[in-house]
């Protein structure tokens, strides 16, 4: 046993493969049958967790300041050093458990993903997987370089949201004119980073055996319940339910500013619209963490124990910063048991659902974190999504003063608006991002060229959202898949928050009928982490995994009639 392990926790986040080794042999050692399985696995869980928040806690780091050069040096060494050995050590002790035939129990899925594992598994890909967690580093460096001169002021892309969003349209267009130009001076860069990023994925499924990367990263993503051709009738789905519906809110927008089409400074992000006055439901930074405590205490006491506890443990990085990376998550730390979020507020109305939203996932990582096992802990994507976006919808009845949040009832109601235009408005904008990567992966030589790349990625945007008017601006459409980051750092990462929001709008109404019991079954889904398959965590859930254009309908209809409920 390795009782040691929880004590040595703090040392052990700057552990070398040296100090790691020896808890690997001696499981690699040690009888293995029946009656030992259960302490070999809790054994082999301790350590894994141990490996696994180092990890977690250094990526950490170097994301809080892209600058700190010994915060990169201490990534950078796990990434290159000491991951491709633990890889190895993990790889063994899979294999021997698969060729004992032993299961633990509520194991059956952690252990078909062990085993896909095991399969996918090549030492030939371990110098891959490392130059592209630099590649990815890379990708985040960059992004968090690019600053503008404004109003006197170096100010990061994320500090110019302010402008961005100005009710003068004149200033908002000289924003969005500043805000692209400096993006487009690194078009050549993220060029030979893509380069490089799909010469090194296409080497990893080619040295596991794959015709295309497609097909390789389907298996390492788990997707076991759903197939690329689900995607397309996803697509399909959107396509014809969803865009209609989009095309009439921007439509609906340009008539209220004035205009006879959406321009690009028009819109937020390329795809949302603007909320005028701008809305700016706090301060500062420390007035949304405290007063977020109380929301989520209204949604469930536990979750507000839960919140407090991030608070309490400084578990919490939420301002914007230079050097900063860009984006927001919540990772885990495995040995602790607890999650982080990270993000990089301003003060606008995006900065709550963004907080929300990776509360959504903190919560998750608390309930799933009562299972025994890390391998049971763990959920794709697909469900966890879910977790997070369902928290936005949960959680935004209590945004309220009177309800004990911090926005007054005018503003809550404008934010709650804004909330479900944007449901609608990214779906279409998630089919540009996964069917743009479907194409990538299955014709990596027309990929390989950047200005194919961007050809295909005009082709769907006017394909799916053609009512914003990039007249005079093509150049900064057509590379928008430069700046979404989850196609250079997490490829294929996209279609689970289409699907996921499809399961948290049927979570929410639920709690529309009964919110007491809807909240129960979700924090009950939450809890069962990985140990079901995706439609039954769906199911445990209260919700139904799909991909129909009923189900999609079923959804927009319910989000329509909320809005109307919320309209002036």
């Amino acid at each position: 046993m390795f009782p040691d392990l929880q004590r040595v926790r703090a040392a052990a986040m700057d552990w070398s493969w040296a100090q790691f080794r020896p808890y690997f042999d001696d499981l690699l050692r040690r009888p293995l049958s029946a009656d030992s399985v259960d302490a070999w696995m809790a054994d082999w869980s301790a350590v894994a967790a141990l490996a696994a928040e180092s990890f977690s806690r250094r990526s950490v780091a170097h994301t809080q300041d892209t600058n700190d050069t010994e915060a990169e040096r201490r990534y950078s060494d796990f990434v290159a050093e000491l991951r491709p050995q633990l890889a190895v050590a993990q790889q063994k002790l899979t294999e021997r458990l698969l060729a004992s035939g032993l299961e633990p129990a509520d194991f059956t899925i952690p252990l078909r993903n062990l085993r896909t594992d095991a399969e996918l598994f090549r030492e030939a890909n371990l110098p891959l997987e490392t130059e592209e967690s630099l590649l990815r580093s890379r990708y985040n460096k960059t992004v968090a370089a690019q600053t503008v001169e404004w109003a006197g002021e170096e100010l990061t892309l994320k500090q110019l949201d302010g402008a961005l969003t100005s009710a003068r349209r004149s200033e908002r267009k000289q924003a969005w004119l500043a805000k692209s130009t400096r993006v487009l001076a690194d078009r050549e860069e993220f060029n030979e980073m893509w380069g490089d990023l799909l010469a090194n994925r296409r080497q990893q499924a080619t040295n596991a055996g794959f015709t295309d990367y497609r097909a390789y990263r389907w298996h390492k993503m788990k997707r076991f319940d759903y197939t690329p051709a689900d995607c397309d009738t996803f697509h399909a789905a959107i396509e014809a339910v969803v865009v209609p519906v989009a095309t009439r809110i921007y439509t609906q927008a340009a008539k209220t500013l004035g205009v006879d089409r959406l321009r690009p400074w028009d819109v937020v992000n390329d795809i949302y619209l603007l909320t005028q006055p701008a809305l700016r439901p706090f301060d500062d930074v420390n007035a949304l963490e405290n007063a977020a405590a109380e929301v989520f205490y209204r949604v469930d006491e536990r979750l507000g124990d839960y919140y407090a506890t991030m608070q309490q443990e400084h578990l919490l990085d939420l301002p914007n910063r230079k050097g900063k990376a860009p984006g927001g998550y919540c990772t885990r730390f495995p040995a602790a048991r607890r999650p982080f979020i990270f993000m990089n507020a301003v003060g606008n109305g995006d900065d709550v659902r963004t907080l929300l939203h990776e509360a959504g996932h903190a919560f998750h990582v608390f309930e799933a974190s009562n299972l025994p096992l890390i391998q049971q802990q763990r959920t794709t994507s697909e469900f966890s999504e879910v977790a997070s976006m369902a928290m936005e919808l949960l959680a935004a009845p209590y945004l309220t003063r009177d309800a004990g949040g911090f926005m007054s009832s005018a503003d809550a109601r404008r934010w709650r608006r804004r909330h479900l235009q944007k449901i609608i408005l990214f779906w279409p904008y998630m089919a540009v991002v996964d069917a743009f990567q479907h194409w990538v992966y299955t014709d990596p030589d027309a990929a390989a060229t950047p200005l194919a790349c961007d050809a295909a990625w005009s082709a769907l945007w006017q394909r799916f959202l053609p009512a914003v008017d990039w007249a005079g601006f093509e150049a900064v459409r057509d590379t928008g898949w430069q700046r979404k980051r989850h196609i250079f750092r997490v490829p294929f990462y996209y279609v689970e928050y289409g699907l996921a929001q499809l399961g948290a709008i049927q979570v929410w109404g639920n709690a529309r009928r009964d919110e007491k019991e809807a909240i129960g079954r979700y924090l009950d889904a939450l809890a069962l982490g990985g140990t079901r398959a995706i439609p039954a965590l769906y199911a445990a859930a209260g919700a139904r995994f799909g991909f129909d254009a009923p189900l999609l309908a079923r959804a927009l209809a319910l989000l329509e009639s909320a809005l109307a409920e919320l309209a002036d």
